[in-house]
């Protein structure tokens, strides 16, 4: 079962779901809008490798903007710290970043019940496009569970700012 903006707000007032800051004017009727953070982070070789850290670059987007260009994966974050330990958040791109051809998250819409962070996107633009700070990208839809709760407590638990992927981790041996 999928929240409505009204229901969002009353949890978020209840503290069952947790958006920081908090802007009701970004309620939608089933999901919360929520803005691109300033901090952009961008792999620095072109042949990446799951079994080791990856190096990145760090980039601040200025409030002019900056423009994404094809062909390069960057790493924003939520401007929001959000989560839920009630609930599952799905984050979706909004249909105007959408129309000019940004994708928000190439895989993870998916926020584990428990992580409660700026979450991490995966912005890849169809065309060279601006981005600005603050700027509304995506948003956040609230479900209901059913079953035994088990909190999230991972590797990007308390993230702040873009992460990188930490897929190395998840091997063992050489």
């Amino acid at each position: 079962m999928i929240l409505t903006g009204d229901a969002i707000r009353r949890e978020v007032e209840t503290g069952r779901i947790f958006i920081d800051p908090f802007n009701p004017e970004q309620l939608n009727p089933n999901s919360y809008d929520f803005r691109l953070g300033k901090t952009l982070k961008v792999y620095e070789d072109l042949v990446l490798d799951a079994k080791k850290r990856n190096q990145v670059k760090t980039i601040m987007i200025p409030p002019e903007g900056i423009v994404l260009h094809p062909h390069t994966l960057y790493l924003g974050h939520t401007a929001e710290i959000m989560g839920s330990e009630h609930y599952v958040p799905i984050i979706r791109g909004k249909s105007s970043t959408g129309r000019l051809g940004l994708f928000i998250n190439i895989t993870a819409d998916l926020i584990d019940i428990g992580s409660i962070n700026q979450w991490t996107l995966q912005l890849h633009a169809v065309q060279s496009m601006i981005i600005y700070p603050n700027m509304r990208i995506g948003q956040v839809t609230f479900w209901a569970v059913k079953g035994t709760v088990k909190l999230y407590n991972g590797k990007y638990q308390h993230s702040r700012g873009p992460m990188e992927s930490q897929s190395y981790m998840d091997f063992t041996g050489p």
